[in-house]
């Protein structure tokens, strides 16, 4: 006989520290406010992802509300009227925040106070609300008050059930998934912020950066083809050459989230290999100070600041490599593409 799995466990595999979801409510939705709002969060140096627009259904509003609904104690009861006046059939917009450990508590510092008249300024509530919790009760009915998000990792869980669904991609999706590995020479001369910025404005999404000690064994595992056609190179010895760039080196790794086929837009981005033939407009033509000629004199390998993955496939092999399996939650989920209004 299967089991009812234990309250709150909705979704399994995703590190809900890291994770929260924003519902914005009908009220911001009506007001034209949802960009505001996302921008204000985003501001706030937390990751948004996976905007969609829903029909919200009664149900969906009632386990939000769960807690508040089965309350016992002596606060004003919320009537599963009210909610469903609220929110039954009328559209709500939803996202995933992503960041560090403490994200939902920072998250619910920037909304502000339930009541947006107690909120302090420079809250979201404070500066964008328009209604009262006084208001609401005198009409009967919920205070609007924009936006939520989850309290903490629990609730976090269950609210993506809630309105995301339960099913989740059975593997990383690595045509949306490329991986940003910022050389030792980007680390060296200041350019890591430059260089994720420029990729951030062409409209890609940046997130988990992290700074990585380059052990010997992840330098031949990215550059395995170098090593294979060693053939080619017959003026440098190319053990040695990564060896002396990357054993024991800084470097810093993030990674991006586009649509199917931005791998490539990503490459156009960076620019040649050799900054001194990347175009202008590039992040190698533009931050760029070495040359292959300078290289090849020196036998060892071009200064060229960035790579991101080729493809699909190199994005797989580029996670494993510098990211590894036991941060396999830091791939799902990331939906970028909005679900049907009514889903």
């Amino acid at each position: 006989m299967s089991r009812k799995p234990p309250s709150g466990i909705v979704v399994e595999g995703i590190d809900f520290t890291r994770w929260a979801v924003v519902l914005w409510k009908p009220d911001a939705v009506e007001r034209g406010l949802v960009d505001a709002v996302l921008e204000r969060i985003a501001a706030a140096g937390v990751t948004i992802t996976g905007r969609r627009e829903l029909t919200a259904q009664a149900w969906q509003a009632h386990v939000a509300y769960r807690d508040i609904l089965a309350d016992t104690g002596t606060a004003p009861q919320v009537l599963p009227a009210h909610l469903d006046a609220a929110y039954a059939g009328q559209p709500v917009v939803v996202a995933l925040a992503h960041g560090e450990l403490g994200l939902h508590a920072r998250l619910r510092q920037l909304l502000g106070h339930t009541d947006p008249t107690r909120a302090v300024p420079g809250t979201i509530r404070h500066d964008l609300g328009d209604d009262s919790l006084a208001a609401a009760r005198a009409d009967k009915r919920l205070v609007r008050n924009l936006v939520h998000t989850s309290d903490d990792p629990a609730a976090a869980r269950r609210e993506f059930g809630t309105w995301f669904g339960a099913a989740r991609p059975s593997a990383p999706d690595f045509e949306r998934c490329s991986v940003i590995l910022c050389k030792p020479d980007a680390v060296q001369r200041n350019q890591v912020d430059t260089v994720l910025e420029r990729i951030a404005a062409a409209g890609i999404t940046v997130t988990d950066r992290r700074d990585v000690t380059v052990e010997a064994w992840q330098a031949h595992v990215h550059y395995w083809d170098l090593l294979v056609d060693a053939d080619w190179f017959p003026d440098r010895d190319i053990p040695a050459c990564l060896a002396a760039m990357y054993a024991g080196r800084p470097v810093t790794v993030a990674l991006a989230h586009g649509e199917p086929g931005f791998h490539g837009r990503l490459r156009q981005l960076l620019g040649h290999f050799d900054p001194t033939r990347a175009a202008p407009g590039t992040i190698r033509g533009d931050l760029g100070d070495d040359s292959l000629q300078a290289a090849l004199a020196d036998k060892r390998l071009v200064h060229n600041l960035v790579h991101t993955s080729d493809d699909p496939d190199a994005a797989r092999r580029d996670f494993g490599t510098w990211f590894g399996a036991s941060l396999r939650e830091l791939l799902t989920p990331i939906p970028l593409q909005a679900a049907p209004a009514d889903a």
